[in-house]
């Protein structure tokens, strides 16, 4: 039995699944992650060569250095006009069927849900929410692109940032609790796509008591894996392809 057909026969036999995914998830729809050899971490730009990538994804860059904070993000993080990839609409699908009971997502780039899935826990926020820190008020997903200011603001005078969450901020408390009651609810545990260095969110998978322990990704996690984990050294993806190919499920 190859590893695809044993994760299909898990799939099969599993009735509550919960997906838990990171960075390379999105790498096939051209999204570069941050830690892998051609990450955003290890392609330095010119113009902030001199600051640490997580320096400029921190609430310090944010408050002290805005007009830094906000060229960074307008240069790295505009994910418009992405499109979901096989391993999205693949999850999609399964959410449909009822197996699949929640995406918990490491992600900002909103692609799950522009795949079609519905519950999906953005434990690291969205790149296409916006707000003003003075006043709340929600802004367009396209603001801070658009803009011609260095520093958006608000009519109110306020900061407009992105609702993310920042190195050195909180995790937004609804969907951690919700990504916590959903993994310790599963039968099937499926992670892909991610390296599990960033805490607290890679904690979160140690609430899994369930049956069976997928792991899917290009590098070794070095998870403690017991007799029912099944772990696949390939591009989530094309993984997830086969598998609709062998279920018979169409990936428009």
């Amino acid at each position: 039995m190859t590893e695809i057909e044993k994760l299909n026969e898990w799939i099969s036999e599993s009735d509550n699944i919960v997906f838990f995914g990171g960075a390379g998830v999105s790498t096939e729809s051209g999204i570069p992650d941050f830690r892998s050899k051609d990450g955003l971490y290890n392609k330095p730009d010119v113009q902030f060569d001199k600051y640490r990538p997580e320096y400029l994804l921190s609430h310090s860059c944010l408050m002290n250095e805005p007009e830094v904070y906000f060229e960074f993000h307008r240069q790295k993080m505009d994910t418009r006009n992405i499109e979901p990839n096989n391993a999205h609409k693949y999850l999609a699908k399964l959410e449909e069927t009822g197996k699949l009971k929640a995406v918990v997502t490491q992600n900002i780039d909103g692609l799950h849900q522009k795949a079609g899935s519905v519950n999906v826990y953005e434990i690291h926020g969205s790149a296409l929410r916006n707000y003003c820190i003075k006043c709340g008020r929600e802004i367009d997903p396209d603001y801070i692109f658009e803009t011609d200011e260095a520093v958006p603001s608000c009519k109110c005078g306020g900061m407009i940032r992105p609702d993310i969450t920042l190195y050195e901020e909180s995790l937004p408390d609804y969907d951690v609790k919700k990504s916590i009651e959903a993994i310790s609810a599963a039968d099937m545990l499926i992670i892909g796509g991610t390296s599990l260095t960033v805490y607290p969110a890679a904690s979160y998978i140690n609430y899994f008591d369930g049956r069976y322990l997928v792991i899917i990704n290009e590098t070794e996690l070095g998870l403690n894996k017991g007799a029912n984990t099944l772990v696949i050294k390939e591009k989530i993806g094309k993984v997830f392809k086969e598998l609709a190919d062998i279920q018979g499920i169409e990936l428009e």
